[in-house]
């Protein structure tokens, strides 16, 4: 009985083994980006971060943590808030446990009076696998609680609002959105942070993001960037007189 048992698995194996390499291909280009070396993406700001030098006497700093919607916000920055030392440190894609990787490097070694985190809806969209709500939630309060033991002021902001995502269809992220917004809401109010709210003057009637504020139902244009703008602000300001 032995002598077959052996054959067949020797056979099996360079089955397996050709099987594997051939499904190699087939792994997503997103996948396979995902799974890099550089999986938090530090390299993306560590050049801009080196340049930066420590704040000055009186500067209150702000560091405005994210993924694309935060990026794209950052071209405004001069504009909508003129005269504020406000540094955008979003990256396209990322979600919750990227951020928590690159947290250190990317906002408290810069040292900034306050930081301001819009993060979540990646990880609905399950840009770097299936995530719960809870992963999330667990990974939001760790930021927060590195900043506040950093002595770093924290904002929190809702998701935006989103009825379906392009590259993702189908998985109903509206209903989500809102139960994540009620927990970052209770979290801030019950650790001491400031809250803001954009989901509730974005959202259309289906809990999506107004079509004149984002062409696409998750990013903001120019006119949704400036809803957010003076709400922001104001959680700023709120977080500096603590």
């Amino acid at each position: 009985m032995d002598l077959p048992v052996r054959i067949r698995l020797r056979t099996c194996r360079p089955i397996r083994l050709g099987l594997l390499l051939l499904a190699l291909p087939l792994l997503s280009t997103h996948a396979q980006s995902v799974s890099a070396a550089d999986f938090a993406n530090l390299a993306r700001y560590q050049e801009d971060n080196a340049r930066l030098s420590a704040p000055r006497r009186g500067e209150q700093r702000v560091v405005f943590m994210g993924n694309s919607i935060t990026e794209g916000w950052a071209k405004y920055f001069p504009a909508m808030f003129p005269g504020k030392a406000y540094i955008g440190r979003g990256i396209s894609g990322q979600t919750t446990p990227q951020m928590l990787l690159r947290f250190r490097q990317d906002v408290i070694a810069l040292a900034p009076s306050v930081v301001v985190i819009l993060a979540g809806t990646n990880d609905i969209a399950g840009n770097t696998g299936p995530a719960t709500l809870e992963m999330i939630e667990d990974n939001i309060a760790s930021m927060a609680d590195l900043a506040k033991a950093n002595r770093v002021r924290v904002v929190l902001c809702s998701v935006l609002p989103v009825y379906d995502y392009r590259w993702k269809p189908g998985i109903e992220p509206a209903p989500k959105i809102v139960a994540l917004n009620r927990w970052i809401r209770e979290y801030a109010a019950s650790h001491g942070h400031e809250y803001v709210d954009f989901h509730t003057p974005m959202a259309d009637a289906r809990q999506g993001l107004r079509a004149d504020y984002g062409s696409d139902g998750v990013h903001p244009n120019e006119a949704g960037y400036n809803v957010m703008a003076p709400l922001v602000e104001a959680g700023i300001r709120k977080a500096l007189r603590r």
